[in-house]
Order: C-alpha cells, then sequence, then structure tokens
C-alpha cells in the first residue's frame, strides 16, 4: 500500500507537466465518450500520442496507423514480435511487461490516450485513467471488439471497420474453400495444446480457439468447457488432446523440448486420430498465442489456407 501511495504521489507531480505537454491537434475535433470494459472514458479530438499496454493493442493501433510512443515489451523475442518491429517508431519508449508496466514513465510521455487490458491492468486502472483517457478492452482475446474499441477511442472507425470487413470476407472465403476441397472430411474438429516445461495446455478459449471456432473447425468432445482450458499434467491425460487436427505450439527451451519429446514418444499420443493421420501442425507461438490483433489473426488465417493447401491468392473468390 506504501509503494502504491509514494507511486500515486509522483504521478500527480507528474500530471501537471503532462497536460500541458498535450498536442493541440487532439483538440481539432469534438469530445465523444466511449465505454470499455471499466466504465466510460472522454476523449477529445483524434488522440496522436498512444500507449498501448498489451500486445494485442500494439498490433491493433500499427493496423490503424497509429505509431505508439509507448509499448510494453514482448513476451517472446524481446523487445517486440518481428512481424510488429518493423512499423514502430524508431524512438518509442519501452515500458517493462505488460503484468508490471513502468507507470512513471508512461506519465512523463504525456499520452493522449491509453489502452489497457481487464485481466493486466485492473488494479493500476485508477492510476492510468489519472494520466491521461483510458480505454480497456474486456477480454484481450477478442481482437474484433478490441480494434472497434479501438478505432472508436482515436476516432479512426472507418479504419477499423474497414479492417473488420476484409476479415470477415477472408473468413468467408475459408470456409467455402475448406468445404469444396475437403467435402465430406469438412469440417474437422481441431485440439489447440501448448506444451509447457512441467505439463500440456489444451485450450478451450483464447485467441486461436475463436479463430478456429470462426472458420468451421469444430470443437472436439469434452472441450466446451469454462475458461481458457485445463493443465495437463501427466501422458495419461493425453487422449484429452483427440481430434482430427491438433495445432501444437510450444516456446524454445530446453526443459519445453525435453517434456514434448517425452510425452510424443507414449503409445497414447501415437494413437491419437491426428497424429495417425498426420495431422499435427506446430504453429508459431507468438502468431497463435500472443500477438492477439488483426494482424495476427490475419497470419494465423495465412496459416490455415497454408495447412490445407487453399488458394487464397488476390484475385481468387470461392
Amino acid at each position: 500500500m506504501h509503494r502504491l501511495a509514494t507511486t500515486l504521489a509522483r504521478l500527480l507531480v507528474l500530471l501537471t507537466a503532462c497536460c500541458s505537454a498535450w498536442s493541440p491537434s487532439v483538440f481539432a475535433e469534438p469530445a465523444r465518450r466511449v465505454a470499455h470494459a471499466f466504465g466510460t472514458a472522454t476523449i477529445e479530438g483524434r488522440p496522436v500520442r498512444l500507449v498501448t499496454l498489451y500486445q494485442g493493442a500494439t498490433d491493433s493501433a500499427l493496423a490503424l496507423g497509429i505509431e505508439p510512443v509507448g509499448v510494453v515489451e514482448s513476451w517472446l523475442e524481446r523487445p517486440m514480435y518481428r512481424y510488429l518491429r518493423d512499423d514502430l517508431p524508431g524512438d518509442v519508449r519501452y515500458l517493462g511487461l505488460e503484468t508490471q508496466p513502468d507507470l512513471e514513465a508512461l506519465a512523463g510521455l504525456a499520452p493522449d490516450l491509453i489502452v489497457g487490458a481487464r485481466y493486466r491492468h485492473a488494479a493500476v486502472y485508477p492510476l492510468l485513467s489519472r494520466i491521461a483517457p483510458t480505454v480497456v478492452a474486456d477480454n484481450a482475446y477478442d481482437f474484433e471488439a478490441l480494434l472497434a474499441l479501438m478505432g472508436e477511442a482515436t476516432g479512426r472507425q472507418a479504419r477499423a471497420r474497414a479492417l473488420l470487413d476484409a476479415w470477415q470476407a477472408r473468413v468467408t472465403d475459408f470456409r467455402c474453400r475448406a468445404a469444396a476441397t475437403l467435402g465430406d472430411a469438412w469440417p474437422q474438429s481441431a485440439s489447440v495444446v501448448s506444451f509447457r516445461a512441467d505439463h500440456a495446455r489444451l485450450y478451450y478459449d483464447g485467441f486461436a480457439r475463436s479463430i478456429l471456432d470462426q472458420v468451421g473447425l469444430r470443437r472436439p468432445d469434452g472441450q466446451d468447457g469454462s475458461g481458457w482450458g485445463i493443465k495437463l499434467v501427466s501422458r495419461e491425460s493425453l487422449p484429452a488432446m483427440d481430434a482430427d487436427v491438433i495445432f501444437v505450439f510450444m516456446r524454445d527451451d530446453p526443459a519445453v523440448a525435453e517434456l514434448h519429446r517425452d510425452w510424443t514418444a507414449h503409445p497414447l499420443w501415437r494413437n491419437l486420430a491426428a497424429v495417425e493421420r498426420g495431422r499435427v501442425y506446430y504453429v508459431d507461438p507468438v502468431t497463435w498465442n500472443m500477438g492477439a490483433g488483426i494482424q495476427a489473426a490475419n497470419r494465423l488465417l495465412d496459416e490455415l489456407y497454408a495447412h490445407y493447401g487453399l488458394d487464397h491468392g488476390e484475385g481468387a473468390r470461392c
């Protein structure tokens, strides 16, 4: 509590300087009230000094044509995922991890708008909202709702809508091509699995699972539970992964590799339907789990087109 009070005191000193440093251009448009997970934010004009406090927000900001002045570090490929790195300005300020952003450094950036996530920033939201107008995503993996929220908050609704319309067109195209190409073999059931150092995770929800639902890949029996999913702590739980196709992502780590070798050598793994049919696909953990924005979603869909051998070139329509 003492640490929080000290941080608040320092931030209040910085707020006076921040207010005088805001760009006049943000007030070129009338104020609007934007609803978000923790209430309503009043935003003046089109913010130009944006701070993003989780990865999906950084992805979405760049898709909207906004160069953030401050971002949090990525979980892999630090300080930022390679697919986003080249689009960030050279002087962007890294503010630590999304679980513990540097609020003093953030306040010093004099932002016009801050974007956070409920599951990460509930405790610090009162401080964030005193630094600058702050919008908070309710579900950090709902990239479509996030993009719509950020489009509204930044005055770029038309751009957000165009991106979402293009996404839905691609989803429709994929579903059509998959049905036409695979015939009776479509739709398939799919499991999303992540191997860790001491367990495996089977995802019932999350970024990748939400996209697989959209494109028509079914959930296997028993994978409709609440929450993100379950931890599988022994090889005897391998049958819980059973599906027509299994998508696997994992970090490049010796302990993870050792567990993966041990589990995939077990007869229960070899007896899974996806293994027997050669339908286990190893995918990028950044794209499938960590990116969590519209750009990552399109990259994931690119991988699905490739896995199923479906044409999605320019001008090709189902």
